[in-house]
């Protein structure tokens, strides 16, 4: 069954919480998917939906407590697509420091992280095919973003010890309330 077809068969939304920094889910290296089945269609509308509702331009299944190679990208266009076991292979040299933002560090966007500017990802879509796509500048860091979390890598691990301190700071006083 297509991800269309399954859908229109499961049209309940399902919004799923955020996990933040510090749930052990995060650092998980997760393990690939085996097999494209109902559970990971599931999965995948899942993310789709809570996407939608909190906002941002990727997800990964571990953002969502499941420990699992799957992301979500904006693609462009506003256009959300899954990718089922991505690997991500570096295209040049070229590196370049922007600011980036995370849902699972309470969207906290206040410091630049170095990626590289050019990558190709191959995975699988919903129907089982390989996929590739070149990317370049914010979809690259995108795809890159996403990959990390699969890996248990959070951007928090690309600041310097200043950066990390202040962020992980910033994070304390949003868990106590202040």
């Amino acid at each position: 069954m297509d991800f269309i077809s399954f859908l229109e068969r499961s049209s309940a939304m399902a919004v799923k919480k955020i996990r933040q920094i510090g749930d052990p889910v995060l650092r998980e290296r997760s393990k690939d998917v085996e097999k494209i089945d109902d559970g990971v269609m599931t999965l995948v509308k899942d993310m789709l939906d809570t996407i939608r509702e909190k906002g941002g331009v990727g997800l990964a299944a571990p953002q969502i407590g499941v420990s699992r190679r799957v992301i979500v990208v904006d693609t462009g266009d506003n256009k959300m697509e899954a990718f089922i076991n991505p690997e991500v292979k570096v295209l040049g040299k070229g590196m370049v420091d922007l600011i980036e933002g995370c849902l699972s560090i309470y969207s906290i966007m206040d410091y630049n992280v170095r990626r590289y500017k050019k990558v190709e990802v191959k995975a699988m879509d919903l129907e089982g095919r390989e996929v590739k796509i070149k990317a370049e500048d914010l979809l690259a860091r995108i795809f890159q973003h996403e990959a990390d979390h699969l890996n248990g890598i959070l951007y928090i691990d690309h600041l310097d010890s200043k950066s990390r301190e202040e962020l992980l700071s910033k994070v304390s006083k949003i868990k106590m309330g202040i």
